[in-house]
């Protein structure tokens, strides 16, 4: 598939995300199709943007929509418009909803993963570090985004607090509604990026989609208000939508994930543990629990001092969700890139 020109109104593959990893896997009796992105999934139906714009797809019989998420790239015959096939992920965000034995796709082809925390009874320690799994999992880059640091007492004890989550973690502070919201997160926003957004409802995800876009943006997200006794909010975005970035690039709003249940990311929970990981080989017992056992690094660095406690019991306690979440299963998994 080769890219096609533009014209001042049309939308090329490069100014949407097309790289060589996806023009490789375009075979050469589908030069006449077109490719375009998924931009909105809905139960019976899928939008994507193409060079001409946003278009409904025409679905074959039997489709499973729920095989597809916001993000991905498909080609589509551009004079029926209707769907072909869809290529492989270069990387995928996936939970297990719970009751469900398969992975549910919530973003495809995403650089990085803004996580957003408010520095209030929001932040939670255990709950970003199931989304940083989640990122590192799929292949993405996390980035810790803190608001509502006008109101907190102590905000740079929060914005330690994140940065200690994970070795090498980005974390910015920013105010959603104000501009210079735009501008600080200009590095991961570049024309052609994609970043995607989660976090609880009413940490003000929605208000920097909305900052992010631009004035003059189709398909803005609603916002609300939260709860004051426990800094919840209401869930104002429902379904997940591909934006436009007004300076370039594009963003990804998803629907507040009030549980996120840790499954298929251990290769996630060792990059995001990586202190625990790495003292694991100088135990004494190859199977080590780094519970009880004589010899154990990671004990040792714990009595220390070099290793937080809590931070431990969190790795455990994720690392055994993760095993109980996980069933075992053969193949590839779900046409993303390993």
């Amino acid at each position: 598939m080769t890219e096609q020109a533009a014209g001042p109104n049309l939308l090329s593959p490069g100014s949407l995300g097309w790289s060589d990893f996806f023009e490789d896997q375009c075979e050469p009796n589908e030069a006449a199709l077109t490719a375009c992105r998924i931009a909105t999934v809905h139960r019976s139906r899928l939008t994507a943007l193409a060079p001409t714009g946003l278009i409904k797809l025409v679905l074959p019989v039997h489709t499973n929509t729920g095989e597809f998420a916001v993000g991905d790239w498909v080609l589509v015959d551009p004079e029926t418009e209707t769907l072909h096939r869809r290529l492989n992920r270069r990387t995928v965000l996936e939970r297990r909803v719970e009751g469900s034995k398969t992975l549910q796709p919530a973003a495809a082809n995403v650089d990085t993963l803004f996580v957003v925390t408010s520095c209030n009874a929001d932040f939670n320690p255990a709950r970003l570090e199931r989304y940083l799994a989640l990122a590192n999992q799929g292949g993405t880059k996390p980035v810790i985004l803190l608001t509502k640091a006008d109101t907190a007492d102590d905000a740079v004890a929060y914005r330690r607090q994140a940065a200690e989550l994970q070795r090498g973690l980005a974390v910015v502070t920013l105010n959603p509604r104000h501009p210079d919201a735009a501008s600080a997160l200009g590095p991961w926003c570049g024309a052609g990026q994609t970043v995607a957004l989660v976090g609880s409802s009413g940490v003000g995800k929605s208000t920097l989609v909305n900052t992010l876009a631009g004035p003059g943006q189709e398909r803005l997200q609603e916002t609300g208000g939260i709860r004051e006794h426990d800094a919840k909010g209401r869930h104002t975005t429902t379904s997940r939508s591909l934006h436009a970035i007004a300076g370039g690039g594009w963003v990804i709003d998803t629907p507040g994930m009030r549980t996120l249940h840790v499954s298929d990311a251990a290769e996630g929970i060792e990059t995001l543990f990586a202190e625990v990981t790495e003292l694991a080989p100088s135990c004494r017992f190859r199977d080590c629990t780094h519970a009880h056992e004589p010899g154990c690094a990671v004990q040792a660095a714990v009595a220390e001092g070099s290793l937080d406690p809590e931070r431990l019991t969190r790795w455990r306690k994720l690392l055994k969700e993760n095993r109980d979440n996980t069933p075992v299963v053969s193949g590839p998994r779900n046409g993303k890139k390993r």
